[in-house]
């Protein structure tokens, strides 16, 4: 597959036609498929969503939807060309309009999504629309960790009501980070696994609430629905030619767009250069997390995590500190990998272990050296004790697939070959803190 990692993002490197050809090869597999266009206000959304980022790597094509992802391809020595998503949606009407393959469109306000179904039907008068509609609105729904905090009862009707309609493509313009989300967890994701598994491989069933079923290619297409209605006009030609219709938008919607230009024009650049300049010379600061109960025979037991990336690799929960004390980040990490925040801080310890990342992965496939783009981890440790109920436990699926509590003794031989050291360290400084209690 031909693509460049950007921010730790997989950017696909292929033509239009190249994408077309494969999309034309997802509508006749039995397996759903998801497409993302990500941007620069992507990629920095990404740094900080770590659900976002994986929704984004697991994607099966992610098309470079701006034209900063353009300049920052070209120093990194390779080339890459803006596809405008709402071009490909174009493209991919086009498609559907000669395979005889039904959409549905679903996002905007009001009844923008109607009024886009209008003008696709005049421009491709035989392309079957089997439904149109704004779907949930913003501060309806909220997904966290994979699992539906709020909206998800109308979510429900809403997946219904789209199965009912039995389109092959559905476009969904919720926004960044929203319209990826629900796609992924409408599509992919099982809420209901105990080891969190997706159902790519496998057809849907019929049974499950709250999954799409026949569909079998979904587009996150942001605000193209505003454009394709008329709601709001497009830049002119020769402005998307030459990279400027961020301008055109910004002078359309100033409010709503100068913080995304910033990001854009601003932010992204120095973030990219402190990404392939800088970092790769450094450690990243990272925190390792002893989680540790006192089981019903009196032994101690430690927490594993076991990465979704490859199996039977089992670890301590870990993550990077991200300009946080030791502490903070300890509890943070806690709080974000194992889902609860019944845990009692004991101690922490700074830089006790380091190590290069090399060609190893990491989240959702990435190669760890560019997921932040440090050269290596320096670990510290933070010690705390369980005091919930191990139902309390959930784990984040894009990181982990399953997880154990094991006795202290057994720890350095359950971890994975290349924790062994890093854990060894951290199990004799655990002991030398009970030995003082």
């Amino acid at each position: 597959m031909n693509q460049i990692n950007i921010l730790g993002v997989n950017v696909s490197t292929e033509s239009k036609r190249d994408i077309l050809n494969r999309i034309s090869g997802f509508l006749s597999d039995n397996k759903p498929h998801y497409l993302v266009t990500p941007n620069p206000e992507f990629l920095l959304a990404a740094q900080k969503d770590e659900e976002f980022f994986f929704i984004l790597n697991k994607a099966d094509i992610a098309i470079p939807d701006g034209v900063g992802l353009t300049f920052a391809s070209f120093l990194m020595g390779k080339k890459i060309k803006r596809i405008s998503g709402v071009d490909l949606m174009y493209d991919i009407c086009a498609l559907a309009e000669k395979e005889s393959r039904s959409i549905f469109l679903l996002g905007g306000i009001d009844d923008t999504a109607k009024q886009a179904a209008k003008k696709l039907k005049e421009k491709f008068p035989r392309l079957k629309i089997a439904g149109a509609e704004s779907g949930l609105q913003m501060g309806e729904w909220k997904i966290t960790d994979g699992r539906w905090i709020k909206g998800k009862e109308k979510n429900n009707a809403l997946i219904k009501k789209i199965n009912q309609a039995k389109p092959t493509i559905i476009f969904v313009g919720f926004g960044h980070s929203q319209q990826e989300k629900w796609m992924y967890h409408a599509l992919i994701f099982r809420e209901d696994s105990q080891t969190f598994d997706c159902l790519r491989d496998v057809p849907a069933d019929g049974q499950a609430l709250g999954r799409l079923q026949g569909v079998k290619l979904a587009m996150g297409v942001g605000g193209s629905l505003d454009f394709i209605s008329g709601r709001i006009k497009r830049a002119p030609k020769f402005l998307r030619i030459i990279g400027l219709e961020w301008f055109w938008r910004l002078l359309q919607e100033p409010r709503k767009r100068l913080p995304r230009i910033y990001d854009a024009v601003i932010k992204f650049p120095l973030v990219f250069f402190k990404w392939y300049c800088v970092a790769p010379y450094f450690y990243r600061p990272n925190v390792a997390c002893l989680l540790y109960k006192k089981a019903n025979n009196g032994k101690i037991q430690v927490l594993l995590a076991e990465r979704l990336d490859t199996p039977n690799h089992w670890q301590l929960p870990q993550g990077g500190t991200d300009k946080e004390s030791l502490e903070e980040a300890g509890a943070r990490e806690l709080r974000e990998e194992v889902g609860t925040d019944k845990f009692k801080q004991i101690k922490a310890f700074k830089n006790l272990y380091r190590y290069e990342f090399g060609d190893t992965l990491g989240r959702a496939d990435v190669k760890a050296k560019h997921i932040k783009g440090y050269r290596g981890q320096k670990q510290g440790l933070f010690i705390a004790e369980f005091t919930g109920e191990d139902k309390d436990i959930t784990i984040n699926f894009w990181d982990h697939s399953d997880w154990k509590w094991v006795d202290l003794n057994d720890v350095v031989s359950e971890v994975h070959e290349i924790r062994k050291e890093a854990t060894k360290i951290f199990i004799d400084k655990f002991r030398l803190i009970i030995s003082n209690k």
